[in-house]
């Protein structure tokens, strides 16, 4: 279960750079060394060699993939970028049923109302780490109106959580009507 967290942008920003620039270089240093070392080991001397370079580049983003997954992703210092990326692959989880959501919110369904009360909270917060103010105000306006048809039906407005059951449930009500 996803929770939305509110964070300083600023601090996220800094934070972000600092993880994307350290597995830049682990990626650049691997790419390069294992590029330099396959064509050592299996180049030809004044040939071409372009299939070599490319194997190490390829083995390098496996490894710097293997590595940010199974021992970066839990350091401290990825902390804001872990939650951007599980902020984004929430939102992307809903954006993917939108339009069942969207059926569901049109019959006040609440699992659909609290997905999409979800859904714009989680866009608002990821606008405002990624500093765009242009589009903050556009769902900021979106975001209102809904919380206001879910004052009217009596639903919590508070959702920061994404529950798993409210996709379920919205996925099963939509697949009953077909």
């Amino acid at each position: 279960m996803f929770e939305i967290k509110h964070m300083d942008p600023e601090v996220y920003r800094r934070q972000t750079r600092k993880s994307t620039l350290i597995v830049t270089v682990i990626f650049a240093v691997l790419g390069l060394g294992l590029s330099a070392l396959s064509v050592a080991l299996f180049g030809e001397p004044g040939g071409n060699n372009f299939r070599w370079n490319l194997v190490g580049v390829i083995v390098g983003l496996a490894l710097t993939v293997l590595l940010v997954r199974m021992k970066l992703w839990h350091q401290p210092w990825m902390s804001a970028a872990v939650y951007g990326w599980r902020l984004k692959r929430s939102l992307m989880r809903i954006t993917n049923v939108m339009h069942q959501v969207e059926a569901g919110v049109n019959k006040c369904a609440p699992p659909a109302m609290k997905l999409l009360r979800f859904y714009h909270l989680g866009l608002l917060e990821m606008h405002r780490l990624d500093g765009n103010s242009s589009a903050l105000q556009e769902a900021e306006e979106e975001s209102e109106r809904h919380k206001q048809r879910m004052d009217e039906s009596g639903i919590d407005t508070d959702q920061f959580r994404l529950d798993p059951a409210w996709l379920e449930r919205v996925q099963e009500s939509e697949s009953q009507r077909v």
